[in-house]
């Protein structure tokens, strides 16, 4: 299988089965509900390790959750740890309902001071880092490879706004970042540390979490697009400074839009996966972001989850209908797509082939995978007795009380389709 790797601009190739591919992924920053781009990474790591142990592998997929951040502590002045507590369980909530499981770890940045406070103590005893006013800064200029994973190489590239507010004035260089920052007044919970009372940066985090979990040296480092730099960037100065391996292939997945923007908080254009879910059903939204590839923008539209559930709808109508034998795609075609940088378009497209064939059994395998399951369900009796009166209402051309009892039946959560063959009807739940 191979996979599009930022740090090499093209496709690697991933090691035989059974490996092992171990895999990281930046999670969410926790202050409100996450928003439907947030979830792309989440869905895009599931269903990754869902293929990749399919066909053989041995996974660890790890997926953080950073609970010590500057928007934390601006969001909920004075309660920031119970702000951090709220919208951690509402973020594991949401993407439960997605129903693709969990990561293997789900480790938060609370959970890990000890291991970043000594990553960072490495870095100051190999002179890559030095304790400022409270704070301790990165030595950008002492890491040779900083910028190659983004191409960022020019020293005018200083920042980024995904960035932490940073005192510049403790700097030696304007491209040096945090690892430590000293206690605010403003801020409500700090720890100790031998650079004193305060609490650590962004980026530390990451690099202490992924090195906890899985070693030194991992397979695949993923994550959003707009994590590339400087996040990603730093992640890779802290690690390799400090001497490890660290990741071997980064993925970036492309940013969800919507009306044309990136779906931002801080452009205020979000919509919750709460939401999403209690609006379109889970179904609709994993159907929207399996027709996209993972490195491509999405977009995020009426239209689009329109069509996403008509999808869906067409999905099950196959499971419900005959359909004549004609050839079809076979499973390892399906193979081929997703092993050929994880191609869910393509993929997606040999699944619409087989629901025109009698392939339901493959249909039925390809759909799971996602997490999209065909459930066959038998309609109460009460519903059964009002789909037989209408179909009696019809022959009696009484097509007043026809149209009342399908509004009634369409008022339980079900459809009711005229049929030409015995018992002429077909009763399918609504989506």
């Amino acid at each position: 299988m191979r996979l599009y790797n930022t740090a090499s601009r093209k496709l690697d190739e991933l090691p035989p089965p059974p490996g092992p591919i171990r895999m990281y992924f930046c999670g969410p920053t926790v202050y409100q509900r996450i928003h439907v781009g947030n979830a792309r990474p989440f869905i895009v790591s599931m269903w990754l390790k869902r293929w990749l142990e399919h066909v053989g592998y041995d996974v660890t997929l790890v997926e953080n959750i950073t609970d010590i951040n500057d928007k934390i502590y601006a969001a909920a002045p004075g309660r920031s740890a119970e702000l951090a507590a709220d919208a951690s369980q509402w973020y594991i909530e949401d993407t439960e309902d997605l129903g693709l499981g969990r990561p293997d770890h789900e480790p938060k940045a609370t959970e890990s001071i000890d291991e970043i406070v000594a990553l960072i103590g490495e870095l100051v005893d190999r002179d890559l880092a030095y304790p400022a006013g409270g704070d301790v800064y990165y030595r950008v200029d002492r890491f040779s490879e900083y910028g190659t994973l983004s191409g960022r190489l020019d020293e005018d590239s200083v920042r980024n706004p995904s960035e932490e507010e940073e005192q510049s004035s403790l700097k030696e260089n304007p491209r040096d970042f945090a690892l430590w920052k000293g206690h605010k007044e403003s801020e409500d919970t700090w720890w100790d540390s031998p650079w004193g009372r305060g609490r650590p940066g962004w980026h530390i985090e990451c690099s202490a979490m992924a090195e906890k979990h899985l070693g030194s040296v991992f397979e695949i480092h993923g994550g959003g697009l707009d994590l590339v730099f400087p996040h990603h960037e730093n992640e890779i100065a802290q690690s390799r400074g400090a001497g490890r391996a660290f990741a071997r292939l980064w993925m970036h997945n492309g940013m969800l839009r919507f009306a044309g923007e990136k779906m931002s908080k801080s452009l205020g254009n979000v919509i919750t996966l709460r939401d999403a879910i209690d609006t379109w059903g889970r179904e609709t939204v994993l159907m929207l972001f399996l027709g996209a590839h993972w490195r491509k923008p999405m977009d995020y539209t009426d239209d689009t989850l329109q069509q996403a559930k008509s999808q869906w709808t067409s999905f099950l109508n196959a499971f419900l209908s005959l359909a004549p034998p004609q050839p079809a795609p076979s499973w390892e075609d399906f193979e081929a797509a997703l092993n050929d940088d994880f191609n869910t378009p393509a993929a997606l497209a040999i699944l619409h082939e087989w629901r025109f064939t009698t392939q339901r059994e493959l249909l039925g395998r390809g759909l799971k995978l996602f997490g999209l399951v065909y459930e066959s369900q038998e309609a109460p009796p009460e519903l059964e007795a009002k789909a037989k009166a209408r179909r009696h209402a019809r022959e009696a051309n009484d097509f007043a009380q026809a149209d009342q009892l399908r509004r009634e039946i369409e008022e339980l959560g079900w459809e009711v389709r005229d049929l030409e063959k015995d018992p002429g009807y077909q009763l399918i739940p609504k989506q």
